[in-house]
């Protein structure tokens, strides 16, 4: 039989100091399907709190199915977002391995992601912002109610065009537009064969609320689990409070507004940073984030750039999604039908990209799914200094949810 291609592309950029970007919009051409068509009205939401803990679940064991000797840095919620997308056209046993890896229904994903969008804090110093679209090639008929879910809980707007360089071009010009530049493109070329693309663009801008100033920056040495050593630019400053539970210590450092937090945790007793994540879970660590000990705390953060790619197709399957990337039984009929073939996905593609340094953070994820068709006071000072490899996390504030998880190894 033919292969068929539809791509579901989950994008996820996170920005940090990039207040002053200027520059045209680049124009997208292709015609909005949804443009005057208003999505149908949610009255309900979704306890955040209630769910975050199956979220946090989700992305701990996520990374740790994704994350490589090397330092690592993933966005659990681009691909969430991406297979919250896919799941409103799974069907049968795809579906439920999706809803049983993520501990909620797809209807309850739907709410979730809704509230959990529209509830974002947003600042002048900080933002956390998400876009969605549909790419339909002309020819293939997509599943309205498919469509219109996707309209309704993530205000996917709906491109219908031919798949041609002038589609390539409106795709990347809408990704460049949603991220401040910062991806100028995510697609190198555009099959005839693809059916669809669905992308979903999320963008972070936040500055430190207490900017590092040029005296808090120094050099020191970072030593690595095998024992070598590396002159790294460290930033230093003194915060109220730290984390701390038997196997972890650690530390909150804000951004403006107390909105959003990069969160490190070292680990304790000579724990390598696999051995820490083998404990966590998502319990355990809303737990940490929530309890603080106040004392006088010196803090040291290595100024560091990281960046990582993988395929995800075998950590989703480690978590027990299976079901979407096979050949013959894969049930994505929801998506939309193909005359005497089946529809699945053949590959997960991730890409993320962390800057941390004097002002603040800058982050990016990329994350594509490739769907294939044949046919306390007065106590001692603490001391936590990284300089060693740690943990870290950026989270909003509210929930606790890691919307980024990486690993500082030094190499």
């Amino acid at each position: 039989m033919k292969k068929i291609k539809i791509a579901i592309v989950s994008l996820l950029l996170l920005l940090a100091l990039l207040l002053n970007l200027t520059g045209c919009v680049k124009s997208v051409k292709a015609q909005n399907l949804m443009d005057g068509i208003t999505p149908r009205h949610i009255t309900e939401s979704y306890d955040l709190t209630e769910g975050s803990v199956q979220i946090t679940d989700f992305a701990i064991e996520l990374f740790k199915n994704s994350k490589s000797e090397n330092s690592s840095v993933i966005s659990p919620l681009s691909v969430l977002c991406a297979l919250g997308m896919l799941s409103n056209g799974a069907n049968g046993e795809a579906k439920t391995e999706i809803e049983n890896a993520i501990g909620m229904s797809t209807e309850e994903l739907n709410l979730f992601l809704y509230t959990y969008v529209n509830s974002l804090p947003q600042g002048e110093k900080y933002k956390l912002s998400v876009a969605n679209s549909i790419w339909v090639n002309e020819g293939f008929s997509a599943n309205e109610e498919f469509l219109q879910t996707n309209k309704d809980y993530h205000d996917a707007d709906v491109y219908n065009a031919p798949f041609n360089n002038s589609t390539l071009k409106d795709i990347n010009n809408w990704v460049s537009n949603k991220t401040d530049k910062m991806i100028p493109k995510i697609l190198n070329d555009i099959s005839p064969d693809s059916l669809m693309y669905l992308v979903n663009a999320l963008a972070f801008e936040a500055e430190w609320q207490e900017i590092y100033e040029d005296n808090q920056v120094r050099n020191s040495t970072f030593t690595t689990e095998n024992g070598t050593e590396k002159q790294m630019e460290f930033m230093y400053a003194t915060e109220g409070s730290y984390l701390e539970n038997e196997n972890a210590i650690g530390f909150k450092k804000y951004y403006k507004g107390s909105k959003y937090a990069f969160v490190a945790l070292l680990p304790k007793n000579e724990m390598t940073v696999d051995q820490y994540l083998s404990t966590l879970n998502g319990s355990e660590l809303n737990s940490l984030l929530t309890s603080s000990n106040y004392a006088t705390t010196y803090t040291s953060i290595p100024k560091f750039e990281s960046e990582y790619s993988i395929e995800m197709k075998e950590a989703l399957k480690k978590m027990g999604i299976e079901n979407i990337f096979d050949m013959e039984d894969a049930d994505l009929r929801g998506v939309g039908q193909i005359e005497g073939g089946n529809l699945y996905v053949s590959r997960v593609l991730h890409k993320s990209f962390i800057s941390v340094a004097e002002k603040g953070t800058r982050a990016g994820a990329v994350t594509v799914m490739d769907l294939c068709g044949s046919a306390g006071p007065g106590q001692e000072p603490v001391y936590i200094y990284l300089d060693r490899p740690f943990v870290y996390m950026l989270i909003d504030t509210t929930t606790n949810i890691p919307f980024f998880i990486g690993t500082m190894m030094g190499k």
